[in-house]
């Protein structure tokens, strides 16, 4: 699916759910491994990104990435340094490179975090399927390497340079669409 059709079911889904289009818009494409950004319609940026290494899925401990309509609920890690690793969304005071060769061996969440919210009762909102309560975010990674292949355990990663850069253009309510193959 191109990032043309994948916005046009975007405002479709919007619609259907009588939201408003946020300002600042992230469309997420599994199968491209890519997340375009725009801003106010128009297309600001893509970036590589890494989804679940599993299949996509809604459920909880599925580890899949989620699909459908999102929202940037809150932003975490505003000013650490870059490589900084969060545990249950708070700084443990080092960097990736800092902490030991077991723990930088793991896939850790790094530099930014984007905690999202599902939008969609019954898909991503919700019991078993909720992405909040799932803990599914966007955020940088210390596997730099594997960005643009799925390598995640549900997450969207990014790489940390684009994840700062992303953080500070956009705003908590903006939307997050992600596309998955059927």
């Amino acid at each position: 699916m191109d990032f043309n059709d994948l916005y046009l079911n975007y405002k479709e889904k919007v619609n259907s759910l009588k939201l408003i289009a946020s300002k600042h818009l992230l469309l997420a494409c599994v199968a491209s491994q890519q997340i375009l950004h725009l801003h106010k319609g128009k297309r600001e940026k893509t970036y590589p990104m890494s989804s679940s290494k599993l299949a996509p899925s809604c459920n909880e401990g599925s580890l899949g990435t989620p699909w459908g309509l999102h929202e940037v609920s809150q932003k975490i890690g505003e000013g650490a340094e870059v490589g900084t690793v969060f545990e249950g969304r708070v700084s443990i005071g080092k960097t990736a490179e800092q902490c030991s060769l077991d723990k930088r061996n793991m896939n850790l969440i790094t530099t930014r975090i984007l905690r999202l919210r599902g939008l969609e009762e019954g898909v991503n909102k919700g019991g078993a399927k909720d992405t909040f309560k799932r803990y599914v975010y966007i955020h940088g990674t210390n596997h730099e390497d594997k960005i643009g292949k799925p390598a995640s355990s549900g997450c969207l990663q990014m790489l940390n340079a684009d994840i700062i850069e992303l953080f500070d253009n956009i705003e908590i309510g903006t939307h997050l669409f992600i596309s998955v193959p059927h």
